[in-house]
């Protein structure tokens, strides 16, 4: 497989997993962060190391204007998209009695609404109803969305419950354009997100007795599910959502 793949919120986690499979894979790709630009920097270097190209384009996925100057930087340093991961996400834990509107609107601005922009971009470079050559666009969903997620997490799981609809919603009405929509639910993963909330033991343990496997996943089972779907592998495979989170989300009550 090759191509060009544009991964948001790179820099870190599963994104940077997925950058460095995607890499392995013959990709050459664009590492979207939104500040850590050290981390994303590192990313770049392990792409090069492996022989493909890469760049480092800082944009907070919740803006329209940072989208689409993203996607120019990329057109014009490594050329048009084939492939777009839509991995970029945020939290805000509150209870709903204490919620601020700002803080919701800001989790559905970066979690929902830049993916329907960016899907936006994206097509009109790989629609083959446009001359383009088809791709892959796969969301990084989260298994929260199927129970409610961990207690605080309302808003962030309900945002990841509208990235599942969008997936169907978007592989319905881009099949004819030869881009494949796909989503990736990840359970308990082993990344930093765990740090600013409930600590990483914390999840270790939830994992151990949350989930089929008892234990906790790592980035790089998500990267290599991620990169499956958007290669020629996964060519019959369209309007998919793939749980990846040890049996967590399919657990006999």
């Amino acid at each position: 497989m090759s191509g060009i793949m544009l991964v948001t919120g790179g820099s870190r986690g599963i994104g940077a997993a997925i950058c460095r499979k995607a890499a392995a894979c013959n990709y050459d790709v664009a590492v979207n962060y939104s500040s850590a630009r050290e981390r994303a920097d590192e990313v770049v270097e392990d792409v090069k190391k492996l022989g493909q190209k890469a760049i480092a384009v800082q944009a907070d996925w919740g803006s329209e204007d940072d989208i689409l100057r993203t996607y120019d930087t990329v057109d014009r340093e490594l050329g048009a998209v084939t492939a777009v991961v839509h991995n970029a996400a945020i939290d805000y834990e509150t209870s709903i009695a204490d919620m601020k509107m700002e803080g919701l609107i800001r989790v559905f601005d970066v979690n929902v609404f830049g993916l329907f922009v960016s899907a936006r971009e994206a097509l009109k470079r790989m629609s083959s109803q446009s001359g383009g050559p088809g791709g892959s666009i796969v969301n990084v969903g989260s298994i929260s969305a199927r129970y409610g997620g961990l207690p605080g997490d309302v808003v962030y799981a309900a945002s990841k419950g509208a990235v599942d609809s969008f997936t169907k919603g978007l592989a319905h009405e881009i099949a004819d354009h030869g881009v494949r929509v796909n989503c990736v639910r990840p359970g308990l993963i082993r990344t930093e997100i765990f740090e600013r909330s409930i600590g990483i033991e914390a999840a270790v343990a939830a994992a151990k007795t949350g989930s089929m496997l008892k234990r906790i996943g790592e980035p790089e089972e998500i990267a290599n599910m991620v990169v499956w779907l958007c290669s020629d592998e996964a060519s019959y495979v369209t309007n998919a959502i793939y749980d990846v989170d040890g049996g967590r989300g399919n657990r006999p009550s």
